[in-house]
This record gives structure tokens, C-alpha cells and sequence, in this order.
């Protein structure tokens, strides 16, 4: 038997309300709206940067949760508790932007 330390949630729908804002509807009738903006860092996050990209989103109807096309998810309970855990999430993508390699400069054609 399988014991499971939290609830499962699905992801059941979501609007875009603002840039990088999603209104997501849950399977227990929540509905929460996230800003994703202080998330968006990292290799996997820091694309969605790209407004295409992040209203690209949409809902996996096998793992019930939110899915953009570069792979980027996130677990359906990280966002039924968005208040719970923004800010740790937040702190995480701050980790990953400073833990990105920076781009090397372009030289200048002289």
C-alpha cells in the first residue's frame, strides 16, 4: 500500500487573468489566483519569462496539473497551497537565478 504524506489535488481549469497570473480551479472547488512572476528563475522556470511561452500553458489531462511546452510544472498540491508555500518558492527561484551561469558577452565588431 502506497501512504501519501498529502492530499492529491487536480488541477481542473484555469483562466489567465494578468500577465504571468493564472486563476486555477481545483477539484474540491478552490480557486486560486497566482501571480507566478517571483517563480519564475531557473533553467526550467526563467523561460516562461517569454509572455508566448508562459500563455502556452495548459492542463495535463494525465497528471492533472499545469504544463507549459518547454516542461515546466508544478505539483497540483504546490498550487492548491500557493499561500502556504509562495514565499519558500519565491526563495528557491531566487537561489536558482544566482546559481545560473551568466551569458557570455557578445565582442563588438571593430
Amino acid at each position: 500500500m502506497i501512504v501519501v504524506g498529502h492530499p492529491i489535488h487536480r488541477v481542473e481549469s484555469f483562466e489567465i487573468v494578468a500577465a504571468y497570473t493564472l486563476r486555477v480551479s481545483f477539484e474540491d472547488g478552490l480557486s486560486r489566483t497566482i501571480d507566478f512572476r517571483p517563480v519564475l528563475e531557473g533553467e526550467l522556470y526563467a523561460p516562461l519569462q517569454d509572455r508566448r511561452l508562459f500563455d502556452a500553458v495548459f492542463v495535463d489531462p494525465e497528471v492533472h496539473t499545469l504544463v507549459w511546452p518547454n516542461g515546466a510544472d508544478f505539483d497540483p498540491a504546490t498550487l492548491h497551497d500557493w499561500p502556504v508555500v509562495a514565499e519558500q518558492m519565491a526563495a528557491m527561484a531566487r537561489r536558482w537565478a544566482a546559481d545560473m551561469p551568466s551569458l557570455p558577452l557578445r565582442k563588438s565588431a571593430s
